[in-house]
């Protein structure tokens, strides 16, 4: 080993050590940025290293490296205009297209190492023609699953449940007809030919796959996407024989993997059941406080500002109505105005709350909401109980009394215990549905009151309310 090639393992080490302490740092919201740009820095490293092994052992052609820069600066500018530009709202969405590139681009990576080496598929290892079958596999099922769940999510695809005819009929049979043209493949006699028929299955699949999901799951399929494209990218890294890749997306994959565990468990339903479909609904808009099974209490604005402003102790807890009205920087206004007032302020942050995990932590912290004073279930749900008021911003089936019993939707789901407090303050457009598609039992709890308005213009309201009592 020449000393080009130390220096480029002694890189190469470097950044996997990078990726090591970003994903660490990424585990609280105060060192998640430092994270993500140590993580960054790693990849940059790496790449630049390989592309110093490519012009050394003269490995592309002038045509292949300016294709090569090419793809790079479209692909950087794509992806800092789009992160910059999009709404904090959709960003759910551009996670799953992410996630569709990356299962996509691992995919294309073994469909053309095999295609390089299409007259000596038999002569390759079976470590080789294995991983290009599962990475074609894998990532296959995520490109077209990540695409379906961005349009669910988008609003493109229907967000219900969509069931397929004889779904589990066609899934077997794709499932059967892939492993026997993988054992073709591996075996040497079925070529591209074989491959390509696993592409298509797997493609296939992706769709079949994710069309019966419910929006009530889709954080959860967030993360198990997430999870299948760093396991497709760790099959690239074998195909290619790159340590950073497999290292990179070892961790992705570990690390989704790990979350959607975490996830399913914060909704009490097991992933095989989260995979059998059938579950929750699409967004519901109705325009006024009829919609709700009992009688409700409706409070102004001024009352409601009036409990705020004298509270000793209040808990905000945010949910996707929060995101789609994009009124978090209004949230964490109505925060510091009752802080100055002397009153203890906290948010209540569920597991699954928006449409992605860690939703309600990102569109806080674009907002500078205090680090501290983000809670996660385990660490706020004590502390209801001696809350003066809860105020719930578009949060629906996360605060469910309903969870505490069986025979419904959420049955089990641990819920962030708002109804335990001494008062709670609504905010929704509607008594509509959450996804789970149920009434929330909270809206008719004789200690609830309900704020009808959009999240944005009823906190700019309650704002202008506290301010008027500080006076």
């Amino acid at each position: 080993m020449g000393t080009v090639d130390t220096i480029v393992h002694l890189v190469y080490l470097a950044c996997a050590t990078c990726f090591v302490i970003g994903l660490h740092l990424m585990n609280t919201p105060a060192t998640a940025r430092r994270g993500n740009q140590v993580s960054a820095a790693g990849m940059a490293a790496a790449v630049l290293a390989t592309a110093v092994l490519l012009v050394r052992d003269q490995a592309v052609t002038v045509g292949a490296l300016v294709a090569l820069t090419a793809g790079t600066a479209v692909g950087t500018a794509a992806g800092l205009i789009t992160a910059r530009r999009v709404r904090m709202i959709a960003m759910p969405q551009l996670v799953s297209l992410f996630n569709a590139v990356g299962g996509g681009a691992a995919a294309l990576i073994a469909v053309a190492e095999a295609i390089e080496h299409a007259d000596r598929l038999a002569a390759l290892p079976l470590q080789t023609t294995l991983t290009v079958v599962l990475d074609v596999a894998i990532g296959g099922v995520t490109f077209t699953g990540s695409l379906i769940a961005s349009g669910k999510l988008a609003g493109t695809v229907p967000g219900r449940p969509i069931a397929v005819p004889a779904r589990r009929v066609i899934m077997t049979v794709l499932t059967a007809g892939s492993a026997v043209l993988a054992v073709l493949f591996l075996t040497g006699r079925g070529g591209v030919a074989a491959l390509a028929g696993i592409t298509a299955a797997a493609l296939v699949g992706g769709v079949l796959a994710t069309l019966p999901i419910g929006g009530a799951d889709m954080p959860v399929v967030i993360s198990l996407l997430n999870a299948c494209t760093g396991t497709a990218v760790a099959m690239a890294g074998f195909v290619l024989g790159s340590t950073p890749l497999i290292i990179a997306g070892a961790l992705v994959g570990a690390a989704g993997a790990i979350l959607t565990k975490l996830m399913a468990d914060a909704m009490n339903r097991p992933v095989r059941a989260i995979l059998a479909g059938g579950y929750g609904t699409g967004d519901e808009h109705p325009t006024g406080p009829a919609g709700g099974a009992g009688p409700v209490r409706e409070i102004a604005v001024d009352d409601a500002a009036l409990q705020l402003a004298y509270a000793g102790k209040v808990v905000i807890v945010p949910g996707y109505g929060l995101a789609a009205a994009q009124a978090q920087h209004e949230v964490v206004a109505l925060a510091r105005a009752l802080t100055d007032r002397g009153v203890e302020v906290s948010y209540g942050i569920h597991p699954v709350a928006g449409r992605m995990p860690g939703h309600m932590n990102v569109l806080l912290a674009e907002a500078d909401a205090p680090y501290p004073e983000l809670k996660d279930l385990e660490e706020i749900n004590p502390q209801f109980g001696r809350t003066d008021v809860v105020l719930v911003v578009g949060a629906n089936d996360v605060t469910n009394p309903a969870a505490r019993r069986p025979g419904n939707a959420v049955s089990g789901m641990p819920i962030l215990d708002v109804d335990k407090a001494r008062s709670v303050i609504v905010i929704k457009r509607s008594l509509g549905h959450g996804y789970a598609g149920i009434d929330n039992e909270l809206y008719t709890d004789p200690k609830t009151a309900m704020l009808f308005a959009d999240a944005k213009a009823g906190l700019t309201a309650l704002i202008a309310g506290v301010h008027a009592y500080a006076a």
